[in-house]
């Protein structure tokens, strides 16, 4: 069985998708060490940003699995010991990337449907060259500099205050009038020809010559003798701020433009635009000029030039969503496909992986590509639509393949002028290839068309989905029971040790009473070892909840679902209770699930069809027996609205329906989606219906927008 970093992130089960995130996590972290640490990638900064947006795609796809450790938690590197630290009081965030013209278009309308903005209602964007340099913040009190620190880990930085003060871009005082407090962040780099002109300095003295102008100007910035950084034609761009007692403008271009009254350089190809074709076009003029310029970059920022909307547009996780930086095209390649290879997940996916003669993309040699489907594979696209105008992809096919937002390449189009004159198209399995038992798409309920992923229908015994269902109940966010990962998991499954999750709970009393082979007297283990997994088995039967139900495996349950459900149901007898109340698709419990926001037919079903097998459920009830999960805690009373239902309904004017939900649950509210006897309150604009009738004829309490504002003091 393949790799998880083989298998498109589309394709990925939970299973697999938590050990993509885990590999992820460690490899992209050694990357920032080299990268921002130690001044020396080595990858190019196109396969990090593919390593970056693999781990984001899995995130979005699967958002109760993100990590604590999650790279997308965090930015630059971890601050070297020899350098004092500087704790940022405004983080220093990364940003989003777009990699297409219809990711950029994808950015503005999600930012128009947050606030809540019609298409043709003014919408104003800054463009700037995205520098590839050293992020750098300069903290300025009375207008005089007193620190500069490097980005760090985003959170805490390196204090480069001596050196900073030898960067001629950078003034030590402000010129005019300043607020009393003021951090202006930007890019340290360094200009191509005085990079050339330091190589050959190098040279010349027989001195070891520097790869590129990015790791040149780090290391250059992060010299304990500043006196080196002086030596340095570095550079520096003003763009940003943080920490600030005032703002001199309302707009981010107005607050830029006072950069350089103040003193500092500021990119000269800095622009507003109010439509995204107007970015769009930016773009082209800046890549065109591109090799050009006289410093590297590596695409373009856009952003929200309105300060108030970026205050209203906010963050997710450790990007701002009024930003994105537009990257340049990443780099293609041609090669063969050798074989199509079909890989059985967790919960029966079949998937599809095209197996290719090694060719070098970007810097790194790829063996392998996604193909997404069978429907893919025959040239149609998930909307049933032909994609590469209906071309077919085959053994022995040559095809152009590109990475861009994903580590795994994929297949951009085939050269039907190379296909071998004796190719057949190739017939997807309709058999699954571990068990043989037969694979079905199945029928999608909100578009009535079959689903494009064909599973396996042996759910049960399925060795492969047996196993991967093992290894996501001892996975990390689940049981994380240590000396019991991924590659115990199947030596035990196919040695009969441990053929479903209740069974490791027995494991230990089994082995005891044995006759024949004993743990400790197998291949790999000893005394010691079989002791601390017994002893990690013992430890893991306390839980907490969420974790527990996230450790079943149930389909479409993520981590973000099994806290949900926990909460909402408080403890595992009342989970299983009310699973089990449910499982006819109808009554009180049926009506409570599927009620429940963020949870919804889809995840609804799914739960009724994992207890209503009998298997499973009596697999849980064993669980039961042996493990006792924590009852979850109750929704902190701390305000008004804590542990209350609320429904928002209708055409809200001074928010977006998404706003809203995420202002009601950050006062300890829950939020649903339909009105039942539960709901506590309806907040309802204008246009309610249904919803809003169905409250009144409940007796439950409607408001509008304005007395929602009231309520909450805003």
């Amino acid at each position: 069985m393949m790799s998880a970093k083989s298998i498109p992130v589309e394709e990925l089960d939970e299973q697999q998708a938590r050990l993509e995130l885990a590999r992820l996590a460690a490899e992209i972290l050694t990357h920032d060490r080299h990268y921002h640490t130690d001044d020396a990638p080595v990858i190019s900064d196109a396969d990090y940003d593919a390593l970056k947006n693999r781990n984001r795609a899995i995130e979005e796809q699967f958002p109760a699995l993100k990590r604590k450790d999650s790279p997308s938690e965090h930015v630059g590197g971890a601050v070297q010991d020899r350098f004092e630290k500087i704790a940022h009081r405004v983080a220093m965030l990364s940003l989003d990337n777009a990699f297409s013209d219809e990711d950029v278009i994808e950015f503005v309308d999600r930012v128009r449907r947050f606030l809540k903005m019609p298409a043709d209602a003014p919408l104003a964007f800054t463009a700037e060259p995205k520098i590839d340099g050293l992020s750098l913040a300069l903290r300025y009190e009375k207008g005089h500099l007193v620190s500069a620190a490097t980005r760090g880990d985003g959170s805490v930085g390196e204090n480069v205050t001596a050196n900073a003060r030898t960067i001629r871009d950078i003034p030590k005082a402000l010129k005019g009038d300043a607020p009393d407090v003021f951090e202006v962040r930007g890019e340290v780099y360094l200009a191509k020809a005085d990079f050339l002109e330091l190589n050959r300095r190098q040279e010349a003295e027989g001195k070891q010559t520097y790869v590129n102008p990015r790791n040149t100007a780090a290391g250059s910035l992060r010299q304990l003798d500043a006196s080196i950084t002086a030596s340095r034609p570095l550079r520096f761009f003003a763009y940003a701020w943080g920490d600030a007692s005032v703002l001199p403008a309302t707009t981010q271009m107005g607050v830029v433009a006072q950069f350089e009254k103040w003193g500092f350089e500021i990119n000269p190809l800095m622009a507003r635009f109010e439509t995204v074709e107007g970015l769009i076009e930016q773009y082209r003029r800046i890549e065109a000029e591109r090799a050009s310029l006289a410093y590297d970059i590596d695409g373009v920022v856009y952003k929200v030039d309105d300060l108030a909307l970026q205050a209203r547009l906010g963050f997710v996780s450790r990007s701002p969503r009024w930003a994105i930086a537009h990257k340049f095209p990443a780099e293609t390649a041609t090669t063969l496909i050798e074989d199509i290879e079909i890989q059985v997940g967790r919960t029966g996916a079949l998937s599809p992986v095209a197996r290719l003669e090694p060719v070098t993309v970007g810097g790194v040699v790829v063996s392998n590509a996604t193909l997404h489907n069978e429907d893919y594979i025959a040239g149609i696209g998930s909307d049933g639509q032909p994609i590469r105008e209906g071309r077919d992809l085959r053994i022995g096919d040559t095809v152009t393949i590109y990475r861009a937002g994903d580590v795994i390449p994929k297949v951009l189009d085939v050269d039907l002028s190379r296909r071998p004159a004796d190719s057949k198209p190739y017939l997807f399995p309709q058999t699954c290839p571990v068990c043989g038992s037969p694979a079905t798409r199945e029928i999608n309920e909100k578009t009535g068309r079959m689903d494009s992923v064909r599973r396996c229908t042996n759910g049960l015994v399925c060795p492969a989905q047996a196993v991967e269902k093992l290894k996501h109940f001892v996975s990390r966010n689940a049981f994380d029971i240590d000396g019991f990962g991924a590659k115990q998991a199947e030596a035990f499954y196919h040695a009969g040790l441990v053929k479903n999750p209740a069974e490791i709970f027995t494991l230990q009393q089994r082995d005891d009473a044995s006759e024949l082979q004993k743990l400790k007297n197998r291949d790999g283990w000893g005394e010691q070892s079989a002791t601390k997994l017994f002893e990690a088995i013992e430890a893991s039967k306390v839980i907490d909840l969420h974790r527990f139900i996230f450790a079943l495996g149930i389909r479409h349950v993520g981590e973000g679902n099994a806290k949900i459900l926990a909460r909402v149901y408080h403890s595992a007898r009342g989970f299983v209770d009310a699973m089990t109340a449910a499982r006819n698709a109808e009554g009180d419990a049926w009506s409570d699930l599927v009620n429940i926001d963020g949870i919804g037919p889809t995840v609804a079903h799914a739960l009724v069809e994992f207890f209503g097998e009998p298997h499973n459920a009596a697999i849980v009830e064993e669980l039961l027996v042996h493990v006792q999960p924590n009852d979850a805690e109750q929704v902190a009373a701390d305000s008004a609205f804590a542990g209350k239902t609320i429904v928002f309904t209708g055409s809200l004017e001074r928010m977006s329906r998404d706003e809203a939900k995420a202002m009601a649950e950050r006062l300890g509210a829950k939020t649903a989606g339909s009105v039942s006897k539960k709901t506590d309150l309806v907040v309802a604009g204008p246009g309610a219906g249904s919803k809003r009738q169905k409250a009144i004829d409940l007796g439950v309490e409607v408001i509008d927008e304005d007395e929602w504002f009231t309520r909450i003091g805003s």
